[in-house]
């Protein structure tokens, strides 16, 4: 009878050892379990965060670039009636000088013997008249 007491506390050791074990694999898995919704709850929330981000970063460019574009098309805009008066301010220029040619012309006396005749070139930076007189 003395060998059984051993042999039962030795059992008892064992299976509160093993429940221990196991309590603790347990606790563990739960800890574990735990992590991991926290893990993919802290993911899910980033995802969101940086999608939110990128949203409001990609709204501010896109706003830049129509301010951007609305400032060039204003600049070109007025590039362009300058360019364009400039033109026009030369071509009454000329058409002032070509009137007073055409006037002392008019009086002058081979008034018979020759004609005028002229051609106009435009550019963007230029205005050619070109007369010619022609005898008949």
């Amino acid at each position: 009878m003395a060998g059984k007491g051993p042999d039962k506390k030795k059992l008892k050791k064992k299976r509160t050892k093993a429940a221990v074990k196991l309590q603790a694999w347990w606790r563990g898995t739960l800890v574990r379990r735990t992590l991991l919704h926290a893990a993919l709850r802290v993911w899910i929330i980033q995802c969101w965060w940086r999608l939110t981000l990128w949203k409001i970063l990609e709204k501010k460019r896109r706003k830049a670039l129509v301010e951007f574009s609305n400032k060039e098309r204003a600049v070109v805009k007025i590039q362009s009636l300058i360019r364009m008066w400039r033109i026009h301010w030369r071509y009454c220029q000329v058409l002032s000088a070509i009137y007073i040619i055409q006037g002392h012309w008019k009086y002058h006396n081979c008034q018979s013997c020759s004609l005028l005749r002229g051609h106009c070139v435009i550019t963007t930076t230029h205005l050619q008249f070109h007369i010619e007189i022609i005898d008949h």
